[in-house]
C-alpha cells in the first residue's frame, strides 16, 4: 500500500483567506512592531491585488484600542474579541468559505492569539501559514518557542515573500508588476535571523 502523501503546503488565491491578528496602538512596545506591521501591510495589499479575501481582529479595543493606521487596514471591518483565538469571532467567516484551504496568519503576539488561532484552525483541518516575518511577542523567547509550537503541531512556517511570490505563481501573472513593487524593497529585520541562526534544536 502506497503511504500517505504529506501535504505540500501550496498557497493559491481561490482557496486562501488572510487573517490579521490585534495589531492595535497599545500594542506598539512589542519587540519588532514597526517592521511586523509594515510586512503585514504588505500581505494585505498583495491580498488585495490577488482578490484574496482579508479579516482583522482587535483584542479588547476598548482598553487596547485601534488598529494601527500603518497597516492600511482601510475598508476591513474589524472585529473585536477578548478570546486569545481568532476562530471564535470568526466562525461564520469560516463556514461561509467551503473552497477555503489555507489559512495566512499575521500578528500578534505569537505565543497567545497567533498560536491558539492556529491550534483552532488545525483542529478544523485547515492548513495554516504563519507569516513568521509578521509575528511577534514581547518576549523574543516566547515567540521563538510558540513558532516551534506550531511547526511540531503541523503549521507551515513562511516568509511574506514566499507566500506572495506562492500566491501569484508566475511572472505572466497580469498582476505581477504590481506585486514586484511591493517586494522590491526587501521586508525588514524581525530579529529572524538571531533566533533562527546556529543548530537551534527547537528546529532540526
Amino acid at each position: 500500500m502506497a503511504a500517505v502523501k504529506p501535504s505540500l503546503g501550496r498557497v493559491l488565491p481561490g482557496s486562501s483567506i488572510l487573517f490579521l491578528c490585534d495589531m492595535q496602538e497599545k500594542f506598539r512596545h512589542i519587540a519588532y512592531f514597526p517592521e511586523i506591521v509594515s510586512v503585514a501591510a504588505r500581505m494585505l495589499k498583495v491580498a488585495r491585488l490577488l482578490e484574496v479575501p482579508a479579516v482583522l481582529t482587535e483584542q479588547y479595543p476598548a482598553g487596547l484600542g485601534p488598529t494601527v493606521p500603518e497597516l492600511g487596514a482601510e475598508g476591513l471591518r474589524p472585529v473585536a474579541k477578548t478570546c486569545f483565538s481568532m476562530v471564535p469571532v470568526m466562525l461564520q467567516e469560516l463556514d461561509t468559505r467551503p473552497q477555503l484551504r489555507s489559512v495566512l496568519l499575521c500578528g500578534i503576539e505569537t505565543q497567545a492569539c497567533i498560536l491558539n488561532t492556529t491550534l483552532d484552525l488545525l483542529d478544523r483541518g485547515l492548513q495554516v501559514h504563519v507569516v513568521v516575518d509578521a509575528c511577534s511577542s514581547r518576549s523574543q523567547v516566547d515567540r521563538l518557542v510558540a513558532l516551534a509550537r506550531m511547526r511540531q503541531s503541523g503549521a507551515f512556517l513562511s516568509t511574506s515573500e514566499g507566500l506572495i511570490l506562492q500566491l501569484v505563481g508566475d511572472a505572466a501573472h497580469p498582476q505581477f508588476k504590481e506585486i514586484q513593487k511591493i517586494i522590491k524593497e526587501p521586508a525588514p529585520d524581525s530579529g529572524l535571523l538571531s533566533l533562527f541562526q546556529g543548530q537551534n534544536p527547537l528546529f532540526r
